[in-house]
């Protein structure tokens, strides 16, 4: 297929402008949590959603309405867990899991008909118009959340005790943070599925870690990573012959400019351990 007869499908431009706006959003989202060693919340919150999203289909309830709360519920509770002397990986694997198991009994209780393939690996090519204006408004409110809080969460994410002490409300941004990350994991579910909806979030922002120093160029990095990225990943599974998956495509992508980027920051190391 050559590439501009792609622009004459509706569902593939819906496709790249929702990827688009979801994986900006998921880089951005991914840095501080990645700092904060939480990098596997969107695997856990996307194992939330995938219950969630059973448990309505199972009761034939709208899914939107029913994911959201409770995976919004989750994240707050998953930022909290040291609060209740909960290490972070461990309420994720215990979160995770179980939720897990109860969409599979959901589905298996429930006698409903539902493809359980796209709910592991996602289906990018089936989005609708909802799911772009959802895309829209979500990509609106995190760029303008992120840019206009940005000092807060810069202190939040490297010392919370200080940034607490200096007057700024902790856990009005932890309830932030887990809103937004909640929205975007759910969007991005539609996109690459539950087993691979956290590669949106680690990616990027590990990637950059390879080469970026600051806070601010690890975030413009990362950001400009998904973006190229996604890209890459969604013309190579659109043109390519064999009919690549598009998530894992995606995915694929990401983990070769990880291993670039890790190259290139070990270059970058010797040439200074050379110099020195």
């Amino acid at each position: 297929m050559h590439i501009l007869l792609l622009f004459q499908y509706d569902f593939l431009w819906r496709a790249l402008v929702v990827g688009l706006l979801v994986t900006l959003c998921s880089a951005l989202l991914g840095v501080p949590l990645v700092l904060r060693r939480y990098s596997m919340i969107g695997d856990g919150l996307s194992h939330v959603g995938f219950g969630a999203l059973a448990i309505a289909a199972a009761l034939h309830w709208a899914p939107l309405p029913v994911s959201i709360p409770a995976v919004i519920l989750a994240a707050f509770l998953l930022l909290r867990a040291d609060s209740v002397k909960l290490r972070g990986d461990a309420a994720i694997a215990l979160l995770s899991t179980s939720c897990l198991a109860v969409g599979v009994l959901a589905v298996s209780l429930g006698g409903s008909n539902i493809d359980l393939m796209n709910y592991m690996f996602g289906s990018i090519l089936v989005l609708d118009g909802t799911d772009v204006a959802l895309s829209l408004a979500l990509s609106a409110v995190v760029l303008t959340g992120f840019g206009w809080f940005y000092h807060r969460v810069f202190s939040v994410t490297f010392d919370e005790t200080f940034a607490r002490a200096t007057g700024i409300r902790t856990g009005w941004y932890q309830l932030l943070m887990a809103v937004l990350t909640s929205c975007t994991v759910v969007l991005g579910m539609r996109m690459l599925g539950t087993l691979l909806i956290s590669s949106l979030v680690i990616f990027p922002a590990l990637i950059s870690m390879r080469v970026c120093k600051s806070f601010r160029s690890v975030v413009l990095c990362s950001a400009a990573v998904s973006v190229v990225c996604f890209l890459l990943g969604f013309g190579a599974s659109c043109l390519g012959a064999r009919g690549l998956p598009t998530g894992a495509t995606i995915v694929a992508v990401n983990l070769c400019a990880f291993g670039l980027f890790s190259l290139l920051g070990w270059a970058r190391a010797r040439r200074r351990a050379l110099h020195t």
